[in-house]
C-alpha cells in the first residue's frame, strides 16, 4: 500500500511550488486529492505491510500449534489402541 505520509509529502511539494494566488485553491485541492486517493486505495482492499507481517506470524504460530495438537492426538490414539488391544 502506498504510504499516506509519502502522499502527503508529494502533495506539499506540489503546493509549495504554486504561485501564492493559487495556494488557497491548492490547499483545497490537496485535501480533496488525499481524500480521493485514500478512498480509492481503501476500496482496493490492500493491507499494510505491518498487518501482513502480523498475520504471517499468527499463521506460523497456528501451524505450530496444529502440529503439536496432531502429535498429541496421534499419541492418544496409539495409547487408546494399545489399551483396547490389551483388554
Amino acid at each position: 500500500m502506498i504510504n499516506p505520509a509519502k502522499l502527503e509529502e508529494i502533495a506539499k511539494q506540489i503546493t509549495s511550488n504554486m504561485p501564492q494566488g493559487v495556494k488557497n485553491l491548492a490547499d483545497t485541492l490537496e485535501g480533496k486529492t488525499k481524500q480521493v486517493l485514500q478512498n480509492k486505495l481503501a476500496e482496493m482492499d490492500f493491507v499494510s505491510r505491518e498487518e501482513f507481517d502480523v498475520q504471517s506470524q499468527v499463521l506460523i504460530r497456528t501451524r505450530e500449534k496444529l502440529t503439536e495438537l496432531e502429535a498429541k492426538v496421534s499419541l492418544l490414539e496409539q495409547q487408546l489402541s494399545a489399551k483396547t488391544d490389551a483388554e
